[in-house]
């Protein structure tokens, strides 16, 4: 799609999610929650979290720095402090943030501090950005959830929970790029080794949510 479209396209979207949203019932709308994380790519973090049942939306944009309005351009140059993340807006009493958690641990390499699969620097470093102490609590828990199941000590987990600043939004043809450039997309992914990395990381439990599983003990005295 041209660039010329894109500020109607934003238009279009927006006047969509209103009247979506003054159609829901009001105990919805009660209920919905916001949550952003880092974890590499954007795009393939938008791609992972925004099918999830509960998940009304999921927007890349840019967070963790100071600079204003920042674009792909500075924030890819690593030195603005933000870094790539996704927002998202989820039903909680469809999906709870501390099961959102779940599936982004699933999702990122948390041992790697540095960056995510191929894509190194800091604007690649996973981020859990909470919006408040319930939040920063239930991230915290995750943490040394996801620790146990992985059978690593806390020191080695290298994702950082830091309260959120500001979300910017990233540019429009970022948004639903997985959708959109569907053959762009999987090459990419494909070529970045990152299913063959959480493969290697959760095994069966890669890309899902389901209950966190403590390995028995002998297991953990393999490692």
């Amino acid at each position: 799609m041209k660039t010329t479209f894109r500020p109607l396209r934003r238009w279009w979207i927006a006047i969509f999610l209103c009247v979506a949203l003054l159609g829901l019932p009001l105990q919805v709308l009660a209920s919905v929650e916001e949550a952003v994380f880092a974890g590499g790519c954007f795009w393939c973090l938008e791609h992972d979290l925004e099918g999830l049942t509960g998940v009304i939306s999921a927007e890349s944009g840019y967070t963790g720095g100071d600079l204003p309005r920042p674009t792909y351009r500075q924030v890819s140059s690593k030195t603005t402090g933000h870094q790539e993340a996704v927002r998202v807006r989820f039903d909680a009493a469809q999906i709870s943030y501390a099961e959102l958690l779940r599936s982004y641990w699933r999702n990122v390499d948390p041992l790697d501090g540095d960056g995510q699969f191929c894509d190194q620097g800091d604007s690649y470093r996973p981020v859990i950005f909470t919006r408040d102490d319930q939040q920063a609590s239930e991230a915290r828990e995750s943490a040394d959830a996801a620790a146990l199941e992985l059978a690593q000590p806390m020191s080695n987990l290298r994702v950082e929970i830091k309260p959120l600043s500001e979300f910017w939004l990233a540019e429009d043809y970022h948004q639903n790029y997985a959708e959109l450039n569907s053959i762009k997309y999987n090459f990419y992914r494909y070529s970045c080794g990152r299913d063959r990395r959480l493969d290697q990381l959760w095994g069966d439990r890669a890309r899902t949510g389901l209950p966190w599983q403590r390995p028995d003990q002998a297991n953990l005295r393999k490692k």
